[in-house]
Protein backbone atom coordinates (compact mmCIF):
# COMPACT_ATOMS: atom_id res chain seq x y z
CA UNK A 1 0.00 0.00 0.00
CA UNK A 2 1.19 3.17 -0.70
CA UNK A 3 2.71 5.55 2.04
CA UNK A 4 0.23 7.51 3.83
CA UNK A 5 0.32 11.56 2.16
CA UNK A 6 1.04 13.39 5.27
CA UNK A 7 -0.12 16.74 5.90
CA UNK A 8 2.69 18.40 7.52
CA UNK A 9 2.64 21.03 4.64
CA UNK A 10 -0.56 21.52 4.67
CA UNK A 11 -0.74 22.60 8.61
CA UNK A 12 2.33 24.64 8.49
CA UNK A 13 0.62 26.19 5.83
CA UNK A 14 -3.01 26.56 7.55
CA UNK A 15 -1.11 27.56 10.82
CA UNK A 16 1.00 30.47 8.94
CA UNK A 17 -2.73 31.61 8.11
CA UNK A 18 -4.55 31.34 11.11
CA UNK A 19 -3.35 32.80 14.52
CA UNK A 20 -4.33 29.30 16.83
CA UNK A 21 -6.21 29.73 20.15
CA UNK A 22 -7.33 27.97 23.11
CA UNK A 23 -7.40 24.62 24.30
CA UNK A 24 -9.72 21.73 23.45
CA UNK A 25 -13.68 21.50 24.67
CA UNK A 26 -12.74 18.55 26.94
CA UNK A 27 -16.58 16.98 25.31
CA UNK A 28 -18.22 20.00 26.63
CA UNK A 29 -19.09 21.20 23.11
CA UNK A 30 -18.18 24.23 23.12
CA UNK A 31 -16.31 25.91 20.52
CA UNK A 32 -12.19 25.97 19.99
CA UNK A 33 -11.76 29.63 19.04
CA UNK A 34 -9.40 30.45 16.89
CA UNK A 35 -7.80 33.67 15.16
CA UNK A 36 -7.25 35.04 12.30
CA UNK A 37 -5.32 37.28 10.15
CA UNK A 38 -7.33 39.23 8.14
CA UNK A 39 -4.88 40.21 5.62
CA UNK A 40 -4.54 36.28 4.62
CA UNK A 41 -6.46 35.16 1.26
CA UNK A 42 -7.16 31.78 3.21
CA UNK A 43 -10.93 31.14 4.34
CA UNK A 44 -10.83 32.89 8.22
CA UNK A 45 -14.35 32.16 8.15
CA UNK A 46 -14.45 28.26 8.40
CA UNK A 47 -16.13 26.83 11.05
CA UNK A 48 -16.24 23.22 11.54
CA UNK A 49 -18.75 20.46 13.06
CA UNK A 50 -17.44 17.34 14.07
CA UNK A 51 -20.41 14.61 15.02
CA UNK A 52 -19.25 11.53 16.71
CA UNK A 53 -21.64 8.71 16.66
CA UNK A 54 -20.11 8.74 20.67
CA UNK A 55 -17.74 9.42 22.60
CA UNK A 56 -17.47 6.04 24.51
CA UNK A 57 -16.27 4.12 21.60
CA UNK A 58 -12.25 3.51 22.67
CA UNK A 59 -11.45 3.89 18.97
CA UNK A 60 -13.68 6.66 18.05
CA UNK A 61 -12.18 8.57 21.18
CA UNK A 62 -8.69 7.97 20.02
CA UNK A 63 -9.59 9.62 16.74
CA UNK A 64 -11.41 12.39 18.24
CA UNK A 65 -7.73 13.21 20.52
CA UNK A 66 -5.71 13.43 17.00
CA UNK A 67 -8.79 15.26 15.22
CA UNK A 68 -8.69 17.76 17.48
CA UNK A 69 -4.68 17.85 17.61
CA UNK A 70 -4.82 18.11 13.97
CA UNK A 71 -7.71 21.16 13.79
CA UNK A 72 -6.21 22.85 16.97
CA UNK A 73 -2.71 23.11 15.03
CA UNK A 74 -4.22 23.88 11.89
CA UNK A 75 -5.83 26.69 13.73
CA UNK A 76 -9.23 26.01 12.96
CA UNK A 77 -12.36 26.58 14.60
CA UNK A 78 -14.01 23.57 15.56
CA UNK A 79 -16.53 22.43 17.53
CA UNK A 80 -17.17 18.33 19.10
CA UNK A 81 -20.95 17.02 19.43
CA UNK A 82 -21.49 13.62 20.77
CA UNK A 83 -24.58 11.98 19.51
CA UNK A 84 -24.52 9.33 22.32
CA UNK A 85 -25.48 6.50 19.45
CA UNK A 86 -28.31 8.54 18.58
CA UNK A 87 -29.24 9.04 14.75
CA UNK A 88 -32.07 12.00 15.56
CA UNK A 89 -29.83 13.73 17.85
CA UNK A 90 -27.13 13.67 15.57
CA UNK A 91 -29.34 14.99 13.15
CA UNK A 92 -30.58 17.54 15.54
CA UNK A 93 -26.76 18.53 16.24
CA UNK A 94 -26.08 19.01 12.61
CA UNK A 95 -29.12 21.35 12.41
CA UNK A 96 -28.05 23.49 15.42
CA UNK A 97 -24.70 23.77 14.02
CA UNK A 98 -25.54 25.07 10.49
CA UNK A 99 -28.05 27.38 12.05
CA UNK A 100 -25.16 28.81 14.07
CA UNK A 101 -23.05 29.29 10.96
CA UNK A 102 -20.70 26.05 11.22
CA UNK A 103 -19.80 25.49 7.20
CA UNK A 104 -17.79 22.20 7.30
CA UNK A 105 -19.36 19.05 8.56
CA UNK A 106 -17.34 16.06 9.35
CA UNK A 107 -19.68 13.34 10.55
CA UNK A 108 -18.95 10.09 12.15
CA UNK A 109 -22.43 8.66 11.36
CA UNK A 110 -24.33 6.94 14.02
CA UNK A 111 -26.90 3.94 12.01
CA UNK A 112 -24.01 2.79 10.06
CA UNK A 113 -24.51 1.64 6.40
CA UNK A 114 -28.29 3.66 6.55
CA UNK A 115 -28.72 5.27 3.03
CA UNK A 116 -31.37 7.14 4.63
CA UNK A 117 -29.38 8.51 7.46
CA UNK A 118 -26.28 9.55 5.03
CA UNK A 119 -28.68 11.08 2.68
CA UNK A 120 -30.64 12.81 5.33
CA UNK A 121 -27.28 14.87 6.25
CA UNK A 122 -26.22 15.21 2.69
CA UNK A 123 -29.17 17.11 1.97
CA UNK A 124 -28.87 18.98 5.08
CA UNK A 125 -25.22 20.19 3.69
CA UNK A 126 -26.34 20.88 0.03
CA UNK A 127 -29.50 23.16 1.54
CA UNK A 128 -26.90 24.67 3.02
CA UNK A 129 -24.09 25.05 -0.06
CA UNK A 130 -21.43 23.51 2.52
CA UNK A 131 -19.04 20.36 2.36
CA UNK A 132 -19.58 17.32 3.95
CA UNK A 133 -16.83 14.37 5.39
CA UNK A 134 -18.08 10.84 6.40
CA UNK A 135 -15.39 8.97 8.57
CA UNK A 136 -15.17 5.30 9.42
CA UNK A 137 -18.71 3.95 9.27
CA UNK A 138 -20.34 3.41 6.04
CA UNK A 139 -22.94 5.54 4.22
CA UNK A 140 -24.66 2.11 2.77
CA UNK A 141 -24.79 -1.46 2.52
CA UNK A 142 -21.77 -2.99 1.29
CA UNK A 143 -21.29 -2.07 -2.39
CA UNK A 144 -23.86 0.42 -2.77
CA UNK A 145 -22.65 3.50 -1.40
CA UNK A 146 -21.47 4.58 -5.15
CA UNK A 147 -24.97 6.65 -5.69
CA UNK A 148 -24.41 8.32 -1.98
CA UNK A 149 -21.22 9.33 -2.57
CA UNK A 150 -22.08 10.58 -6.20
CA UNK A 151 -24.91 12.59 -4.96
CA UNK A 152 -23.19 15.83 -3.57
CA UNK A 153 -19.92 17.32 -5.55
CA UNK A 154 -18.65 18.17 -1.59
CA UNK A 155 -19.09 15.29 -0.04
CA UNK A 156 -16.00 12.86 0.81
CA UNK A 157 -15.84 9.50 2.62
CA UNK A 158 -12.44 8.70 5.37
CA UNK A 159 -12.79 5.21 6.23
CA UNK A 160 -11.33 1.49 5.53
CA UNK A 161 -11.27 -0.92 3.17
CA UNK A 162 -13.82 -3.43 5.42
CA UNK A 163 -12.66 -6.95 5.20
CA UNK A 164 -9.06 -6.01 5.23
CA UNK A 165 -9.07 -6.12 8.84
CA UNK A 166 -11.00 -9.54 9.30
CA UNK A 167 -8.56 -10.67 7.14
CA UNK A 168 -5.37 -9.90 8.81
CA UNK A 169 -6.78 -10.76 12.07
CA UNK A 170 -7.87 -14.09 11.11
CA UNK A 171 -3.72 -14.44 9.06
CA UNK A 172 -2.51 -13.44 12.60
CA UNK A 173 -4.80 -15.73 14.60
CA UNK A 174 -4.05 -19.03 12.13
CA UNK A 175 -0.33 -18.43 12.21
CA UNK A 176 -0.23 -17.85 16.42
CA UNK A 177 -2.36 -21.40 16.90
CA UNK A 178 0.42 -23.33 14.21
CA UNK A 179 2.57 -22.08 16.58
CA UNK A 180 1.28 -22.47 19.70
CA UNK A 181 -1.08 -25.56 19.13
CA UNK A 182 -0.48 -27.81 21.86
CA UNK A 183 -0.32 -24.72 24.26
CA UNK A 184 -3.65 -23.51 23.04
CA UNK A 185 -5.35 -26.84 23.83
CA UNK A 186 -5.86 -26.87 27.44
CA UNK A 187 -7.79 -29.96 27.42
CA UNK A 188 -5.98 -31.77 24.83
CA UNK A 189 -8.64 -33.19 22.66
CA UNK A 190 -6.88 -31.55 19.77
CA UNK A 191 -8.88 -28.78 18.68
CA UNK A 192 -9.10 -25.37 19.71
CA UNK A 193 -12.29 -23.98 21.38
CA UNK A 194 -12.70 -20.16 21.07
CA UNK A 195 -15.09 -17.34 21.57
CA UNK A 196 -16.59 -14.57 19.29
CA UNK A 197 -17.47 -10.61 20.23
CA UNK A 198 -19.23 -9.14 17.66
CA UNK A 199 -19.40 -5.15 17.99
CA UNK A 200 -22.67 -4.30 16.23
CA UNK A 201 -25.52 -6.73 13.59
CA UNK A 202 -25.50 -4.89 10.45
CA UNK A 203 -22.13 -3.00 10.96
CA UNK A 204 -20.22 -3.80 7.55
CA UNK A 205 -17.12 -3.93 9.77
CA UNK A 206 -18.19 -5.85 12.59
CA UNK A 207 -19.55 -8.88 9.82
CA UNK A 208 -16.26 -8.89 7.77
CA UNK A 209 -14.19 -9.20 10.81
CA UNK A 210 -16.39 -11.99 12.22
CA UNK A 211 -16.52 -13.70 9.33
CA UNK A 212 -12.83 -13.87 7.77
CA UNK A 213 -11.25 -13.87 11.59
CA UNK A 214 -12.41 -17.41 11.64
CA UNK A 215 -12.16 -18.29 8.05
CA UNK A 216 -8.55 -17.38 7.10
CA UNK A 217 -7.49 -18.98 10.53
CA UNK A 218 -9.69 -22.21 9.64
CA UNK A 219 -7.64 -21.73 6.10
CA UNK A 220 -4.34 -21.77 7.45
CA UNK A 221 -5.13 -24.25 10.31
CA UNK A 222 -6.10 -26.88 6.99
CA UNK A 223 -2.69 -25.71 5.51
CA UNK A 224 -0.88 -27.30 8.30
CA UNK A 225 -3.19 -30.01 9.02
CA UNK A 226 -4.92 -29.11 12.03
CA UNK A 227 -8.69 -28.97 12.57
CA UNK A 228 -11.10 -26.07 12.34
CA UNK A 229 -11.58 -23.60 15.43
CA UNK A 230 -15.01 -25.12 16.83
CA UNK A 231 -17.43 -22.49 18.62
CA UNK A 232 -17.32 -23.08 22.46
CA UNK A 233 -21.37 -23.24 22.62
CA UNK A 234 -22.45 -25.39 20.34
CA UNK A 235 -26.12 -24.36 20.70
CA UNK A 236 -25.54 -20.56 19.43
CA UNK A 237 -25.67 -21.24 15.04
CA UNK A 238 -24.62 -17.38 14.86
CA UNK A 239 -20.91 -18.70 16.49
CA UNK A 240 -20.80 -14.82 18.14
CA UNK A 241 -22.19 -12.87 20.80
CA UNK A 242 -22.95 -9.44 20.20
CA UNK A 243 -23.00 -6.11 21.55
CA UNK A 244 -26.91 -5.62 21.80
CA UNK A 245 -26.41 -1.63 22.13
CA UNK A 246 -23.81 -1.93 18.97
CA UNK A 247 -21.54 0.41 21.54
CA UNK A 248 -18.63 -2.62 20.76
CA UNK A 249 -18.18 -2.38 24.46
CA UNK A 250 -16.15 -3.78 27.32
CA UNK A 251 -18.92 -4.00 29.18
CA UNK A 252 -20.79 -6.03 26.88
CA UNK A 253 -17.97 -8.58 26.44
CA UNK A 254 -17.23 -8.40 29.89
CA UNK A 255 -21.04 -9.39 30.99
CA UNK A 256 -20.90 -11.87 28.16
CA UNK A 257 -17.77 -13.57 29.46
CA UNK A 258 -18.20 -13.56 32.82
CA UNK A 259 -21.34 -15.58 32.09
CA UNK A 260 -18.99 -18.13 29.59
CA UNK A 261 -16.64 -18.48 32.51
CA UNK A 262 -19.06 -19.69 34.71
CA UNK A 263 -20.12 -22.92 32.22
CA UNK A 264 -16.99 -22.97 30.45
CA UNK A 265 -13.94 -23.69 32.51
CA UNK A 266 -11.06 -26.10 33.52
CA UNK A 267 -12.70 -27.49 35.83
CA UNK A 268 -15.13 -28.84 33.17
CA UNK A 269 -13.12 -29.97 30.89
CA UNK A 270 -14.75 -27.41 28.16
CA UNK A 271 -12.40 -24.15 29.06
CA UNK A 272 -12.72 -21.26 26.16
CA UNK A 273 -9.38 -21.69 24.47
CA UNK A 274 -9.28 -18.51 22.46
CA UNK A 275 -11.11 -15.55 22.14
CA UNK A 276 -11.62 -12.87 18.94
CA UNK A 277 -13.52 -9.72 19.47
CA UNK A 278 -14.03 -7.00 16.70
CA UNK A 279 -12.38 -4.46 18.49
CA UNK A 280 -9.89 -3.61 21.50
CA UNK A 281 -12.65 -2.15 23.61
CA UNK A 282 -14.23 -5.56 23.90
CA UNK A 283 -10.75 -7.27 24.21
CA UNK A 284 -10.59 -5.20 27.54
CA UNK A 285 -13.75 -6.35 28.64
CA UNK A 286 -12.82 -10.16 27.81
CA UNK A 287 -9.58 -9.73 29.71
CA UNK A 288 -10.80 -8.48 32.96
CA UNK A 289 -13.28 -11.60 33.03
CA UNK A 290 -10.00 -13.77 32.72
CA UNK A 291 -8.04 -11.74 34.98
CA UNK A 292 -10.96 -12.42 37.75
CA UNK A 293 -10.41 -16.28 36.82
CA UNK A 294 -6.66 -15.84 37.50
CA UNK A 295 -6.33 -15.69 33.54
CA UNK A 296 -3.90 -13.23 31.19
CA UNK A 297 -2.34 -11.65 34.77
CA UNK A 298 0.81 -10.78 33.34
CA UNK A 299 2.89 -12.34 35.74
CA UNK A 300 4.32 -14.72 33.85
CA UNK A 301 2.58 -17.31 35.30
CA UNK A 302 -0.31 -17.33 34.56
CA UNK A 303 -2.20 -19.38 32.15
CA UNK A 304 -2.95 -16.93 28.51
CA UNK A 305 -5.80 -17.43 27.04
CA UNK A 306 -5.37 -15.84 23.38
CA UNK A 307 -6.68 -12.50 22.91
CA UNK A 308 -7.21 -10.57 19.66
CA UNK A 309 -8.64 -7.61 18.89
CA UNK A 310 -8.68 -4.52 16.17
CA UNK A 311 -7.68 -0.93 16.55
CA UNK A 312 -4.43 -1.02 18.31
CA UNK A 313 -5.72 1.29 21.00
CA UNK A 314 -3.27 2.60 23.59
CA UNK A 315 -4.94 0.08 26.13
CA UNK A 316 -4.58 -2.72 24.14
CA UNK A 317 -1.20 -2.09 23.25
CA UNK A 318 -0.17 -2.08 26.92
CA UNK A 319 -2.25 -5.17 27.47
CA UNK A 320 0.37 -6.74 24.58
CA UNK A 321 3.26 -5.43 26.16
CA UNK A 322 2.33 -7.01 29.60
CA UNK A 323 2.01 -10.18 28.22
CA UNK A 324 -2.25 -9.92 28.61
CA UNK A 325 -2.94 -10.28 25.04
CA UNK A 326 -1.61 -11.83 21.98
CA UNK A 327 -2.02 -8.74 19.33
CA UNK A 328 -4.42 -6.86 17.45
CA UNK A 329 -4.95 -5.32 13.95
CA UNK A 330 -3.86 -1.52 13.66
CA UNK A 331 -6.91 1.04 12.59
CA UNK A 332 -5.05 3.94 12.33
CA UNK A 333 -6.81 6.97 14.12
CA UNK A 334 -3.80 9.52 13.62
CA UNK A 335 -3.94 8.45 9.58
CA UNK A 336 -7.49 8.57 10.09
CA UNK A 337 -6.96 12.45 11.64
CA UNK A 338 -4.90 12.95 9.43
CA UNK A 339 -6.41 12.80 6.26
CA UNK A 340 -9.51 14.21 7.49
CA UNK A 341 -7.58 17.49 8.49
CA UNK A 342 -6.28 17.46 5.06
CA UNK A 343 -9.61 17.76 3.56
CA UNK A 344 -10.37 20.36 6.38
CA UNK A 345 -7.61 22.76 5.39
CA UNK A 346 -8.16 22.19 1.67
CA UNK A 347 -11.30 24.00 2.59
CA UNK A 348 -9.73 26.66 4.54
CA UNK A 349 -7.23 27.30 2.00
CA UNK A 350 -10.04 27.66 -0.96
CA UNK A 351 -9.15 24.23 -2.40
CA UNK A 352 -11.31 21.71 -4.18
CA UNK A 353 -12.46 19.65 -1.55
CA UNK A 354 -10.24 16.50 -2.55
CA UNK A 355 -7.29 18.41 -3.69
CA UNK A 356 -4.05 17.10 -3.51
CA UNK A 357 -5.23 13.62 -2.16
CA UNK A 358 -3.73 11.14 -5.24
CA UNK A 359 -1.29 9.26 -2.76
CA UNK A 360 -4.10 8.16 -0.82
CA UNK A 361 -5.49 4.61 -1.16
CA UNK A 362 -9.17 5.43 -2.98
CA UNK A 363 -12.09 3.01 -3.65
CA UNK A 364 -12.01 1.52 -7.20
CA UNK A 365 -15.82 3.00 -8.13
CA UNK A 366 -15.68 6.37 -5.97
CA UNK A 367 -12.45 8.71 -6.17
CA UNK A 368 -13.82 10.69 -2.98
CA UNK A 369 -13.53 7.59 -0.98
CA UNK A 370 -10.33 7.00 0.47
CA UNK A 371 -8.97 4.01 2.28
CA UNK A 372 -6.91 4.38 5.61
CA UNK A 373 -4.89 1.04 5.43
CA UNK A 374 -5.08 -1.30 8.51
CA UNK A 375 -1.64 -2.79 10.10
CA UNK A 376 -0.81 -5.89 12.19
CA UNK A 377 0.14 -5.17 15.65
CA UNK A 378 2.12 -7.21 18.04
CA UNK A 379 3.97 -5.39 20.26
CA UNK A 380 6.96 -2.76 19.62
Amino acid sequence: MRKLKRVAALCLATVMAFSLCACGDGGSGKKNQTSSDASTSVNSNLNVGVFYYTYSDAYISSVRTALDTQLKNAGVTYQDYDANSNQTTQNEQIDTAISQGTNLLIVNLVTTGSVDASSLIIEKAKAAGIPVVFFNRALAPDGEDADVLSSYDKLAFVGTDAPEAGHMQGQMIGNYIVDNFDAIDLNGNGKISYAMFKGQEGNVEAIYRTQYAVEDANAILEENNLPDLVYFDSSNSDCYQVDLDGNWSATAANNYMVTNLAQYSEANGNMIELVICNNDGMAEGVISALNDKGYNLGDGKSTVIPVFGVDATDAAKQYIADGKMIGTIKQDADGMAECIASLTTNIANGKDLMADTDSYNKDATSTNKIYIPYAEYKGE
